[in-house]
């Protein structure tokens, strides 16, 4: 008996997108990694998620911005509390675009053409 060539699954539209946004960056060329949201990273792990250098996130988590908790005297990072924080970053950077754009167009300093 031959094995079907061809499977059909029928996936919930969350997952569906989910798995094209993956394929999407992987045809990009750029690495794709699934974290369960209740895993911890370490700081460096923490820290090249975020595309920053380790002693500038160390920064952030002594400011108490992102939470963190000690294991020893190493540091380590929930997940979902790194996302959380880049997800509000996120929105504090279009906030200053859309004010940005706005006083520019304001002032007259379109930039259509």
């Amino acid at each position: 008996m031959e094995e079907p060539t061809e499977r059909h699954i029928i996936l919930p539209r969350e997952v569906a997108g989910l798995l094209a946004d993956m394929l999407a960056e992987l045809a990009n060329g750029n690495a794709v990694r699934v974290v369960p949201l209740q895993a911890e990273l370490t700081t460096q792990q923490a820290a090249d998620l975020l595309g920053v250098s380790r002693p500038f996130l160390i920064g952030i988590l002594e400011r108490g911005e992102i939470a963190h908790r000690r294991v020893g005297n190493r540091r380590r990072v929930p997940v979902a509390d790194l996302l959380r924080y880049q997800e509000e970053q996120d929105e504090r950077s279009r906030q200053a675009v859309t004010a940005l754009t706005q006083e520019a167009e304001e002032l007259g300093l379109c930039y259509d053409d």
